[in-house]
């Protein structure tokens, strides 16, 4: 079946639930993606709460607190949000590439393998008995235990325990992330076979973010397409494909809700960069318009506290925001062809993010 970039955007816009009927809870927004990419924490919550209806900052951050959404080095050497139940098999399917990809870096670090295991033996004592610790507090007593490793040393090493199964996060310290003992903190889970682990999480991937490419996919976790095209047809019977310009798109029919607002209607968004309905795709993702601010250049993966701002499901402009006090500061740039109903909508957008923190917004246009 054929389609275009308009009715593939918008199809995903529905499937993440963006357009169309939002979740019930923050964990269920996780559980639909799968893994959220959370590197910047805050920007995540909101993007889980866009998904989430009217739902407001504190209520995900007790979710994290309770311990059924987990931030954690899972999927890639980078952090998502997780469900607590999916912890242990993603881990399994996927962590021994992820370390293994990082080899030469760690060598860099001087980490050998008698260093990353000294350390997640001193973590599991430092830990235990659901002792939950910042950073900063573990790489200070780990010094007085005698430790050498500060700084990116630490971090890495604190990454090797999440890939191995051994630390995830524990309840926010005053906004900051904890690390405890995964054995303590996350109920255990029957370990899987791994071609129907492999399966499975190709169906999640296509279910939370179709119509997607297999090159999307194994950019988003690190199977091999060899893998990926052998559970594909497996799932023949329930996964569908449709083209755009020759590339290949596989979504779940069952998995794509009616859109909440009706079909033409102009949505705006401000999608943080590492959004996944932005970040997951490497083609096909939202067209942007002509008269656009940053003409050319792209969205910057490496930044964060912003990124896209999408009307009518197109890249109209950018915006960064930075917090100031009890006040949120929206900085925005947008295409001047843009409307003054667009501008409101967008605006709008903003004021949900303020909202969303329970703080009062300032916008400004640069």
């Amino acid at each position: 079946m054929a389609a275009t970039v308009d009715e593939v955007v918008a199809h995903r816009l529905r499937t993440q639930r963006l357009t169309a009927e939002p979740l019930a809870d923050p964990a269920d927004v996780v559980r639909l993606l799968t893994c959220v990419q959370a590197q910047d924490p805050a920007l995540a919550r909101f993007s889980v709460g866009m998904r989430t209806g009217e739902c407001r900052d504190h209520v995900i951050r007790g979710a994290i607190d309770d311990g059924r959404i987990l931030r954690t080095h899972i999927l890639r050497p980078t952090w998502h949000f997780v469900a607590a139940e999916d912890l242990r098999w993603i881990l399994a399917l996927t962590s021994a590439k992820v370390e293994s990809g990082m080899a030469a870096r760690h060598r860099g670090l001087g980490l050998d393998s008698e260093a990353v295991s000294r350390t997640l033996l001193s973590l599991e004592t430092l830990l235990a008995g659901r002792r939950c610790l910042t950073r900063r507090a573990i790489s200070a007593e780990l010094g007085q235990r005698g430790s050498p490793f500060t700084g990116e040393q630490l971090g890495h090493l604190l990454l090797v325990a999440e890939l191995r199964g051994v630390v995830c996060s524990g309840p926010l310290e005053a906004g900051a992330h904890t690390y405890g003992l995964v054995e303590e903190l996350v109920p255990p889970t029957p370990p899987r076979d791994r071609t129907d682990a492999v399966r499975d999480l190709v169906l999640r991937f296509f279910t939370g973010h179709g119509p997607a490419a297999v090159e999307d996919l194994t950019r988003w976790t690190k199977l091999t397409k060899t893998e990926v095209q052998l559970a594909l047809q497996e799932l023949d019977d329930r996964l569908h494909t449709l083209t755009v310009g020759g590339t290949e798109l596989w979504f779940d029919p069952a998995a794509d809700p009616a859109d909440e607002a009706g079909p033409g209607t102009g949505r705006a968004f401000l999608l943080p960069v590492f959004d996944e309905v932005f970040l997951s795709y490497a083609k096909l993702s939202f067209p942007r318009v002509a008269a656009h601010p940053s003409s050319s250049t792209p969205h910057a993966f490496n930044e964060a506290g912003g990124g896209l701002v999408v009307f009518d499901r197109h890249d109209v402009g950018w915006w960064k925001r930075s917090n100031k006090g009890r006040r949120v500061e929206v900085t925005m740039a947008l295409a001047p062809t843009l409307g003054v109903d667009a501008r409101g909508r967008i605006v709008g957008e903003a004021d949900r993010l303020a909202a969303f923190t329970g703080h009062t917004l300032d916008v400004r246009l640069v």
